[in-house]
């Protein structure tokens, strides 16, 4: 049985480096969710990813990554690969388009080539970025609520006119 002194090294200093990083992010960046999966550095992984919360890549992966949560990619980490995602945090190598449905953060020494998609985009001093930006609004939530007869909305103003001088 497992238990928790047989904790490799290798294991506590991802633990390290999530907590870390989701300190300083909390700061100025995003929030990512508690639960995080690893592809570790000897990895070399093709194909397509599909998942739900937050992946950290060390290692290599040529493909596709489609999720609606986090994608934080690590100092030495290499991807060739079609993004799509809610957040991602990068600090190494990406060549593809990443479109970010949250926003997109670029920590040095991160270099990436491509075209980015995102709302928000922060990037470090000491980050290689060539490629494109397109920056669409996040979508708005609309609140409804009821409107008193003394509430005046947009649409319901006159028109302002101008006036010749």
């Amino acid at each position: 049985m497992w238990k928790q002194e047989e904790t490799g090294e290798g294991e506590r200093e991802q633990g390290r480096w999530v907590e870390d990083n989701r300190s300083a992010l909390k700061k100025s960046g995003p929030i990512l969710p508690d639960e995080v999966a690893f592809v570790g550095k000897d990895v070399e992984f093709k194909g397509i990813i599909t998942y739900s919360g937050t992946v950290r890549i060390d290692g290599s992966l040529d493909g596709e990554i489609h999720t609606e949560g986090g994608l934080l990619v690590g100092p030495e980490a290499v991807i060739k690969a079609k993004v799509t995602a809610g957040t991602v945090v990068c600090h190494g190598t990406i060549h593809g388009d990443i479109q970010a449905k949250d926003q997109i953060v670029l920590c040095a020494p991160a270099v990436v080539q491509g075209s980015l998609t995102t709302p928000v985009l922060s990037m470090e001093e000491g980050v290689v970025f060539n490629g494109t930006l397109e920056m669409k609004p996040q979508a708005k939530v609309e609140v409804l609520r009821e409107v008193g007869p003394n509430v005046v909305n947009m649409t319901s103003r006159p028109p302002v006119q101008r006036l010749a001088a």
